[in-house]
């Protein structure tokens, strides 16, 4: 299955991947919430996950469905290569994670390998992972998905993409009250007191992408 919002990228990739005798793209979805309900529906073995997506992005994507589908593993395919989106994808529990930027032939042998059972990192970012869990730094605790519950990153992401109170509601399926009350706990557990710098921190944060 594969999960990024350009459709250009989907449609090409789909193509491409059609072609290997061993391989059949099952399903595509253009954020993350279509990716949770479609593989709920289709139970793919590998899920290419773009990381930086609007309404939910891949990580929180993955998370989910890591939890309700232990046999789908989840490969992200992302422009980004920062320490935070690695590790946290890894931490959603992703088991693979590749650059944009690869070779065609890298990622068709990833999903093979990702299929087996085995695990990939490009290698252009595995110093990252070294890094990363070889030492564990301050930012990490303050990372939005250290900080705040699921619940709060799902709102402030959509906070951060121009979404009413009454929009959110109605994406989360609760209430408009719900929803200012978990407003106003991010605020304070940011200290954080205008949309303006929420915006900015989620996009730092790899919540939701930046403007084109």
């Amino acid at each position: 299955m594969i999960v990024d919002d350009h459709g250009i990228v989907r449609h090409g990739l789909a193509r491409s991947i059609q072609q290997q005798e061993d391989m059949e793209v099952v399903g595509q979805a253009m954020d993350g919430h279509a990716a949770v309900q479609l593989a709920r529906e289709l139970s793919p073995n590998v899920v290419l996950m773009d990381v930086s997506m609007p309404d939910l992005n891949g990580i929180e994507a993955t998370r989910e469905i890591v939890r309700e589908l232990p046999g789908t593993r989840v490969i992200a395919l992302s422009m980004h290569s920062a320490k935070r989106y690695v590790r946290e994808m890894f931490r959603a529990g992703a088991s693979g994670y590749l650059l944009k930027d690869c070779e065609f032939d890298e990622l068709v042998q990833t999903i093979r390998l990702i299929a087996e059972g085995q695990t990939y990192i490009s290698p252009s970012i595995s110093q990252i992972v070294v890094e990363s869990y070889m030492r564990s730094s301050s930012d990490d605790k303050d990372s939005a998905f250290s900080v705040l519950t699921q619940r709060e990153r799902e709102v402030l992401q959509l906070m951060a993409e121009g979404n009413s109170t009454k929009q959110i509601a109605m994406r989360l399926f609760i209430s408009p009250k719900t929803v200012e009350a978990r407003r106003l706990r991010i605020m304070n557990k940011l200290d954080i007191d205008n949309v303006a710098l929420l915006t900015k921190y989620a996009i730092q944060e790899g919540l939701t992408p930046p403007e084109p």
